[in-house]
């Protein structure tokens, strides 16, 4: 019997990964480069060694593998009897180099931890699964937002390493665009505020991350749920300004820039026709950061032999881009997905 939607799900295992010696493709390297992960469960292999149960789970920039752990998320997928149980899959959710627990700039480099990038980030991935936890391949590999352009990355930058694919929340080409200069401006604000100091600021740049917390906002909004909530002009400017003290309590201007500047090198675009396994792209409408007016995915999904695209229609239920980790929006399509692909 499957347990009721949003339950408590299991407890994760922490772990770290240490490589040596990392080096990053735009140059520079760390002698020591730390990948914190979190697993769920226990892997499993056939006859022939072939790992055949691992699921692996990518986050959004600014983001960590902490998200997932939600009712909205963990709570309908890990719990016995659900689409990804913990007792039947190894689940593997890691925070990205520059995030969460992971090795960023704000463990004391600062400015001076190397320039990575989306790239880097999945090879980073690579090894921790190969090398660090003897994964040699994925029954199925997602992401949201970043972690869905990883998605599209990993599918064509090793595509005989897993079933499935389920990229959410994004696009398969170049940040460019409305996209582009949104994180133009989010770096700027931050590196243009005088307190920055060139990364080494005593206390941080308020005004510059205040004002890239402004444009991270307004790409995020949800314009259905947020004229529901804010009604009248008063809640509005409440809702903003408690959104705006939340994030700067835990916001570094160092991370925040390198999170954002790392989709400079992010195009799946020449990897695109050498996708081999069942890829299952879901958006949806109410998106700001990837409208589907653009029609990109669309274009960009004929050249995916095995692949297939979703815009979910604005709902009640959607979250602009933040629908990415609401499972009960893309769950049933994510099992179709799993079940094509077994065996």
């Amino acid at each position: 019997m499957a347990a009721p939607s949003g339950a408590a799900w299991p407890a994760p295992t922490p772990g770290d990964f240490e490589i040596a010696d990392f080096q990053f493709a735009a140059g520079g390297s760390l002698p020591t480069l730390r990948i914190h992960y979190r697993t769920f469960g226990q892997p499993r292999r056939n006859d022939a060694g072939r790992t055949v149960n691992a699921v692996y789970i990518m986050h959004g920039t600014g983001g960590s593998g902490e998200q997932f752990l939600r009712d909205v998320f963990a709570g309908e997928l890990f719990n016995e009897g659900q689409l990804l149980d913990a007792s039947r899959y190894f689940i593997v959710i890691r925070d990205g180099i520059g995030h969460g627990r992971s090795s960023k700039p704000s463990d004391g480099l600062r400015a001076r931890f190397p320039k990575y990038g989306y790239r880097d980030m999945v090879r980073a991935d690579h090894l921790l699964l190969t090398e660090g936890l003897g994964v040699n391949h994925l029954r199925l590999v997602m992401g949201t937002s970043m972690g869905g352009m990883h998605s599209w990355l990993w599918a064509g930058m090793y595509p005989d390493f897993m079933d499935a694919v389920m990229p959410l929340a994004s696009l398969p080409t170049q940040i460019a665009g409305r996209n582009r200069m949104s994180r133009k401006m989010i770096m700027d604000s931050i590196r243009e505020d005088p307190a920055y100091d060139n990364g080494d600021y005593e206390s941080q740049p308020v005004h510059g991350i205040k004002s890239a917390l402004y444009i991270l906002t307004w790409m995020s909004s949800i314009p259905l749920q947020w004229q529901a909530e804010c009604p009248d002009r008063d809640a509005a400017d409440a809702f903003l300004d408690r959104r705006i003290a939340a994030a700067l309590e835990t916001a570094d201007a160092n991370d925040m820039w390198y999170q954002v500047n790392a989709s400079f090198d992010y195009d799946p675009r020449p990897l695109l026709d050498q996708i081999k396994a069942p890829l299952l792209a879901i958006n949806t409408a109410d998106d700001q950061v990837n409208p589907p007016e653009l029609r990109i995915l669309e274009d960009g999904i004929r050249r995916v032999k095995n692949g297939r695209a979703l815009v979910l229609e604005i709902s009640e239920a959607t979250r602009g881009h933040g629908s990415h980790t609401f499972a009960k929006l893309w769950l049933e399509h994510l099992r179709s997905l799993l079940q094509e692909t077994e065996g």
